[in-house]
Formats: structure tokens, C-alpha cells, sequence
């Protein structure tokens, strides 16, 4: 299976892009990841990633989207992105993840991506813009990969993005970046409506087939103020999507990337790791991008070293949310986030300015944390990699109580049962 992957990458992408992958990606993201273990053991913090919304706006109208995206259009101008990214780069960073709403809308967005041919780009997209055009700059820069959202068949990607011909949009995008011989991944947010037609053999074949050389299964999260509970995983669902990601990954010559577990198949999640926060379109530095909380933003006046370093609300929050769950604090304990903003006077970042009311009202489900189902992982090559460079950082060892833990699956969430900000021992 790896002679097959290995010979896909060489034959079915420009060589150039895949070396500056390699060495951007592989070689810098590892750098970035030893500097990171580096400060934390000094005590000292800046995420190894960094994502960053650069636009709200979107021509679609996804079901359970937590961006504003009808709302008067804003976005992080091309000075002030590059500015990040350059304070970023001071402290090792070489890779970044640009989502939107959709990053394609951005008039500068390719402008950025050369100016800063230094680091690697990874876009989060629908892929209704890439066109052959497009696809001929962004195989100039060698540094961007795009990942294209695929939600479903015809009919369920219609349903689930809001209009209609939505697919055939997509899979025009995904032709001409692997037309033009880009690393083209597709991403799905699994949700009851796809998985049937998505999480099997069939559709990873069909990728493998047209070209694409990653592909990413992520758990739909029931946020934002329309969340569908009605399409959000059960716990035995999520563990059939892990487990396929899982078998995947041994047995087919295409790279699977997941965002919520170790090599043992211990949860986690990357904000509450440290292993990456968020920036909003209005330049709010955010957890994650579906926590739409933030008491600091890119524009301060002060560098984004010491604005990460001495955040009391993001600390506070990878501490007390690593203390009461591995999982998704969003999904799990939404009344966390909510205690957590009355605390540090942490600001709603969107404009509707309802975060504070879909938060009481989300319903606790469980995420990825399946005490006693982890599934490790069968190939040998995502265990080192995660070993190394995907895992908690020991930020689970040091604050994690299991008899804290409150399982949604078993009984609703109880009342708080700590303080706010107080360090589990």
C-alpha cells in the first residue's frame, strides 16, 4: 500500500509542489512542532498552527454554519494577514489553514499566497472557484493545497449546502486542480444525510481514481444559530467513522487525515492540546472556529508572541476544558464555554451576537471521547507520526479527571461542579 501511495505522488503531481510539500510541510511543520514542545516546557506558549477565517462571506448556505456568512462582507485585510503570518513564522510556524466562509471570495487571497511562498497554505474551500485559472497560479506558488468540501450525492449536497447544483460546482473544481496537478484533498463533515454514501470503500476509490491524494472525515458539530441536531453522529456512528478512518489508512494508497485522536485512539482536541487556535474574519483570536469567543484579536497593539503567552482566556480555557473532557467541549459541555465568557468578559465575535444563547441551548452530545471503544492505529507510519507530533503534550496527564467527566450519553450535564479557572491537582 505504501509503494502504491508512494508512486501515486510521484507520478500524478508536479514535482515541484510535492517537494516544497515535503519540505514546508513535512520537514518545517515537524521544526515547528519540536519549538512548540520546546516552550511548553519552558512554560511558554504559542500554537505550532494557526487557522485563520479571512472572509465571512460565501456563496452558499450550508445547514448547521456557524459564520455569518449573509452579513455586509468582512475580511482580514492582505497587510494584516501578512503581518500574522509573518509574526507567526518569527516563532516557527510554517503552516497555516485558511477557511471562510469561502477564502476564494478574498480578492487578495492568491496575492497572499505569494508573497509568503516560505510556508504552506492549506484552503478550506467549496471548490465553485477554482477554475482552471486559479488552479495554473496556485501551481505557480507551489505552497497552497486545496481541500474541497464534498458533502454528499447530488440531492443531499443540495439539501445540506443550500442550493441547488452544488456538486457538479465542486466536482468541476476538484477536476481542474488535479487537472493543473495540485495536492488536491476532499474533506466531508459526516453527518446522518451523507454517511451512508460517503464513509465506505466505494467513494475513497472513487477519489483515489480521480486524482486526489488526501481526504478528511470530520464530525458534523451541531452549532451556530440553525445546528440540525437532527443530523449530528451517534456515539456508534462516530466510532464506525473512526474505525473506517482507521482501516482506511492501512489499507488504501491515499493520505487520511483526522484532527481528534492519538496513536492509541485516546480523544483530543487541537485547541485544548495547544496545537492550534483560530483567528476570526474581524481578526478575533479564537479556540477553535465554532467557538465564537475571544477577549483578544490580531489588531492589538501589541506582538501576537506575547497576545498568545499571555492570554488568562484562551489558558483558561485549554485548562478547565482539558480537565472535564477529551472531546469536544462545544458538543459535551457548552455551559463551560458559556461560564468561561462571563469570567474573562470574552467578547461574542460574530454579528449576529447570539453565541452566548446557542451555546445554553445546544443540547450535550457526545463527540469524539468514547471512554473504553479507542480504536489505535493499524498503520505503523500515523503511529510515529502521531507520537511525534499529534498528540496532547501531555496537557491531558496534567489536567484531566475522568470523575469529572459528565457522559452525555448517560445523564444530562449536572451543574457546574467546579470553579472557573480552578487547576486540577
Amino acid at each position: 500500500m505504501y509503494l502504491r501511495m508512494a508512486r501515486r505522488f510521484a507520478l500524478e503531481t508536479d514535482k515541484r509542489l510535492l517537494a516544497k510539500a515535503v519540505w514546508m510541510l513535512g520537514v518545517k511543520g515537524l521544526r515547528s512542532v519540536h519549538r512548540h514542545k520546546r516552550r511548553l516546557k519552558k512554560g511558554e506558549f504559542f500554537p505550532p498552527f494557526l487557522y485563520m477565517s479571512v472572509i465571512n462571506s460565501c456563496n452558499l448556505r450550508c445547514q448547521g454554519c456557524w459564520v455569518d456568512v449573509a452579513a455586509k462582507q468582512h475580511k482580514i485585510e492582505l497587510d494584516a494577514a501578512t503581518r500574522t503570518i509573518e509574526q507567526a513564522k518569527e516563532m516557527g510556524n510554517s503552516f497555516f489553514g485558511i477557511l471562510g466562509g469561502e477564502p476564494f471570495m478574498h480578492k487578495d487571497l492568491l496575492t497572499l499566497f505569494e508573497r509568503h511562498r516560505d510556508v504552506y497554505f492549506q484552503v478550506f474551500t467549496n471548490g465553485h472557484f477554482i477554475t482552471d485559472e486559479v488552479a495554473k497560479r496556485l501551481r505557480d506558488c507551489g505552497n497552497v493545497t486545496p481541500l474541497i468540501s464534498v458533502e454528499g450525492s447530488e440531492i443531499i449536497s443540495d439539501t445540506r449546502r443550500g442550493r441547488g447544483g452544488v456538486l457538479n460546482q465542486t466536482m468541476a473544481g476538484i477536476e481542474a486542480a488535479v487537472r493543473n496537478k495540485l495536492l488536491v484533498g476532499v474533506c466531508t463533515s459526516v453527518c446522518k444525510s451523507n454517511i451512508d454514501d460517503l464513509v465506505n470503500e466505494k467513494w475513497v476509490d472513487r477519489l483515489i481514481e480521480m486524482g486526489v491524494m488526501y481526504c478528511w472525515f470530520h464530525i458534523y458539530r451541531p452549532v451556530g444559530p440553525e445546528p440540525n441536531p437532527q443530523l449530528a453522529l451517534s456515539s456508534e456512528e462516530q466510532r464506525r467513522v473512526r474505525q473506517f478512518v482507521v482501516d482506511t489508512r492501512a489499507t488504501k494508497p491515499i493520505v487520511v487525515i483526522d484532527a481528534y485522536h492519538d496513536d492509541a485512539g485516546n480523544a483530543l482536541c487541537p485547541a485544548v492540546t495547544g496545537f492550534t487556535h483560530h483567528v476570526g474574519p474581524w481578526g478575533d483570536i479564537e479556540p477553535c472556529p465554532v467557538i465564537q469567543l475571544a477577549t483578544e484579536s490580531i489588531h492589538d497593539d501589541r506582538p501576537l508572541k506575547d497576545t498568545f503567552n499571555n492570554s488568562a482566556f484562551l489558558k483558561d480555557f485549554r485548562e478547565l476544558t482539558a480537565g472535564q473532557t477529551r472531546g469536544c467541549v462545544i458538543m459535551e459541555r457548552p455551559d463551560l464555554l458559556v461560564e468561561l465568557a462571563e469570567k474573562h468578559g470574552a467578547r461574542d465575535t460574530t454579528v449576529r451576537g447570539g453565541v452566548i444563547d446557542e451555546l445554553k441551548n445546544v443540547s450535550p452530545r457526545r463527540s469524539q471521547y468514547q471512554p473504553g471503544d479507542e480504536i489505535p492505529e493499524r498503520s505503523f507510519v500515523y503511529r510515529w507520526a502521531k507520537k511525534y507530533a499529534f498528540n496532547d503534550f501531555g496537557t491531558y496527564a496534567k489536567h484531566f479527571d475522568a470523575n469529572r467527566y459528565q457522559d452525555p450519553d448517560t445523564k444530562a450535564v449536572a451543574p457546574e461542579l467546579v470553579q472557573i479557572g480552578e487547576t486540577n491537582r
